[in-house]
Order: structure tokens, then C-alpha cells, then sequence
């Protein structure tokens, strides 16, 4: 069998470098903390209001019957009438 010591000491050094610090690195810092934020807030407030709007909508299904016969005053519910000019 393989000895696994050589893999778990090539293992341990990867994670001794991800724990360093070093000053080079970029990081968002506080600036890309305050962006995320106001996008997760810009988020949460268009789910909001998406869910205020889709609350006004009436899904109520109508039977074929009623698709067929034109109701009086709706629109295109008469037939077409020439224009006077």
C-alpha cells in the first residue's frame, strides 16, 4: 500500500497557506459589504411589492361558454362598425 503521510503533509501545507495573512490580497472590505446590502435590500423590497401586485390579480378562470358569447359593453364584445366620415 501507498504510505499517506506524503498526501496528508501535502495537504497540511495548502491549508497552513490559505491561513497566512497577507497584505497584498484584495478584499471587499466595508464598501462591498454596503453594496450587497443595499442590493439585498433593493431585493427584498421588489419581492415585496412583486408580491403586493400579484395579490391584486384575479386568476378566476372563465368556461368556454363564456369566452364565446360577447358580453354587452365589453371591448370588441359588438361587431365591427364602419366609421362615419
Amino acid at each position: 500500500m501507498p504510505d499517506m503521510s506524503a498526501s496528508a503533509s501535502l495537504a497540511t501545507t495548502h491549508l497552513v497557506t490559505l491561513a497566512e495573512f497577507d497584505k497584498d490580497k484584495v478584499t471587499p472590505g466595508v464598501l462591498g459589504f454596503i453594496v450587497f446590502a443595499v442590493m439585498a435590500l433593493a431585493v427584498w423590497g421588489l419581492m415585496k411589492s412583486m408580491n403586493r401586485h400579484m395579490g391584486k390579480v384575479d386568476f378566476k378562470e372563465t368556461s368556454e361558454t363564456e369566452t364565446n358569447t360577447p358580453r354587452k359593453g365589453a371591448p370588441g364584445g359588438g361587431g365591427a362598425q364602419p366609421s362615419k366620415g
